[in-house]
């Protein structure tokens, strides 16, 4: 299996923005991190191993970024209007440079869908709903998509446009429905156990399904915990089965 680690110099963030990139060919898959917001973190929490058999065979290519989770939204030492704008800027990092990274890396633009756990299932869920001429679906497991969850009192225009519990539901232009609706890889999924939230799957996969955009949702039982264990299996759940 080719592995490659990479740094992006991102201007929008000013900073640099580590990668690990695993494959050598197939549908290209941005994963963000769940917890750590390390680019390393899928690697040693056994996601990549349990599909290294999938990735050798070029069934799929993944990009896996670092985040700024605990600069932004969890960091209780700056305020909320510089939370917002770090989003903005992280947004920008994804869509302008870590898109472009892609491509250049797979020698043209390819078709990309975005994947994540945890925080990383927000990102990845938000990312994609954003911007759906960009990215072509989502792996989304184990997320909250309402970002006021995390933004308390303070819900400026860009926190709107990045809650995907907000937005979505008031989505009416036809330009960004006709990408959602020709969409094939819309993936929601959480367990019922311990510290698990399948509502905030359900109650996403309700508002697509009021849209009329094609998806799919998966609520695992109560065995099914809160933890990489359960994203591990869900993760190569989809990709052995549905990519």
């Amino acid at each position: 299996m080719e592995i490659k680690s990479d740094i992006i110099v991102s201007q929008s963030l000013n900073r640099e923005m580590s990668v690990e990139v695993y494959g050598h060919y197939g549908i290209s898959i941005l994963v963000f991190p769940a917890i750590t917001g390390e680019s390393t973190e899928w690697k040693k929490s056994g996601f990549i191993d349990s599909i290294e058999h999938l990735i050798r065979i070029g069934k799929c290519k993944l990009f896996c970024i670092s985040g700024v989770d605990n600069d932004m939204w969890l960091n209780n030492s700056i305020e909320p209007k510089e939370k917002s704008l770090l989003h903005f800027n992280f947004n920008k990092f994804v869509e302008d440079e870590c898109v472009q990274y892609i491509y250049e890396q797979c020698g043209g633009a390819v078709p990309i869908i975005t994947a994540g756990a945890a925080n990383g299932a927000f990102h990845a869920a938000n990312t994609f709903f954003r911007r759906p001429d960009l990215f072509f679906g989502t792996i989304a497991i184990s997320g909250k998509y309402d970002l006021s969850d995390l933004t308390g009192d303070y819900f400026d225009e860009n926190c709107y446009f990045n809650s995907p519990m907000h937005y979505l539901p008031n989505l009416n232009d036809s330009y960004w429905l006709s990408f959602l609706y020709s969409r094939r890889h819309i993936y929601l999924a959480s367990g019922a156990g311990c510290n698990e939230s399948p509502e905030s799957s359900q109650n996403l996969a309700d508002v697509l399904k009021e849209k009329g955009i094609r998806h799919h949702i998966e609520i695992w039982g109560s065995e099914y915990d809160h933890d990489y264990t359960t994203w591990v299996e869900m993760f190569k759940h989809f990709v052995e089965t549905r990519l």
